[in-house]
């Protein structure tokens, strides 16, 4: 579903962006100006890159995202207030970005990212930014394959405790599937992968004071609003200087974890990825954590 607006008679892109340049040049807000990314999931860090990346001025989003708001959503959404209770994520956010840039040129998908739309998702996309749920196994997968074999850049910043769990996938480099080694796994098993490869340094996890708020089963973790906005200032800043081409961009098996809790940042590499001793060391430990955690929710 494509959509387009007139834009406001008092708006001014130029004016309304004026305030990056110096970060940014004239010639660059341009530039981004008339680059297109595509952001899969709209709620927890997906509303926030979506607004981040408006205010960076970029000019036209596919947004994908088949959920409504519920009131669970409160403590971490961007779009989730008492007025939105119930309605389509997608619209409301993409009705949040217009408010910012009423010349966007937005692109709706209200059923998700699934197996049938994935091509026009991706199709003339410049950026992929990965907003999806933890658990979104298949759509995750599919995506990062397609964005692959299109030799789309990507950036994927989980929200983790307090802090922000940042990896790129780039062209002719690591795959997902190649640092995560998910193929046909069970899910489970693909959730303690993407758990231990999102984030190597565990930074989060000495603080976590009700570990029975992770359940497996119900697909649901705790979450906190500090970790998303943290998340969206370094999904856009990855995104940034992956359009514009300007600034080192780590890919995997480099990896970075800010944690805001800790007052801590590490840099961590993993060459291959889940494959790594250390990695396959903590998997080894965590199957049997998370067996235990599992059995007893079960």
């Amino acid at each position: 579903m494509a959509e387009s607006h007139q834009p406001s008679p008092a708006f001014s892109y130029e004016r309304a962006f004026s305030r990056n340049i110096g970060w940014l040049t004239t010639a660059e807000q341009a530039t981004l100006r008339g680059k297109r990314v595509a952001i899969a999931g709209s709620g927890g860090v997906g509303g926030y890159h979506l607004l981040t990346l408006t205010r960076l001025g970029v000019g036209s989003f596919h947004l994908a995202d088949f959920d409504s708001f519920d009131i669970v959503n409160f403590n971490r959404q961007a779009g989730a207030f008492v007025s939105t209770l119930g309605q389509p994520k997608v619209e409301v956010v993409a009705r949040m970005a217009r408010d910012i840039n009423p010349e966007l040129e937005l692109k709706l998908f209200p059923q998700g990212v699934n197996q049938d739309n994935l091509g026009e998702f991706l199709d003339g996309v410049d950026v992929y930014v990965d907003g999806l749920d933890f658990f979104a196994f298949d759509a995750r997968q599919r995506t990062y394959a397609e964005c692959a074999r299109r030799r789309i850049p990507t950036t994927m910043v989980a929200p983790l405790g307090m802090g922000a769990a940042c990896l790129n996938f780039l062209p002719g480099q690591m795959t997902f599937e190649e640092f995560f080694g998910w193929g046909d796994q069970s899910e489970l098993e693909k959730a303690l992968r993407f758990l231990v490869g999102l984030a190597p340094a565990g930074l989060h996890r000495p603080y976590l004071v009700e570990p029975s708020a992770l359940n497996l089963a119900e697909r649901r973790g705790p979450s906190t609003d500090m970790a998303c906005h943290l998340c969206a200032g370094v999904a856009a800043t990855q995104a940034l200087k992956m359009m514009l081409g300007r600034g080192k961009v780590l890919a995997a098996p480099h990896g970075t974890h800010y944690d805001a809790y800790r007052d801590k940042m590490v840099h961590t590499w993993r060459p291959g990825g889940n494959r790594h001793p250390l990695q396959w060391l903590m998997l080894q430990l965590g199957r049997r954590k998370y067996a235990k955690l599992l059995a007893e929710q079960l």
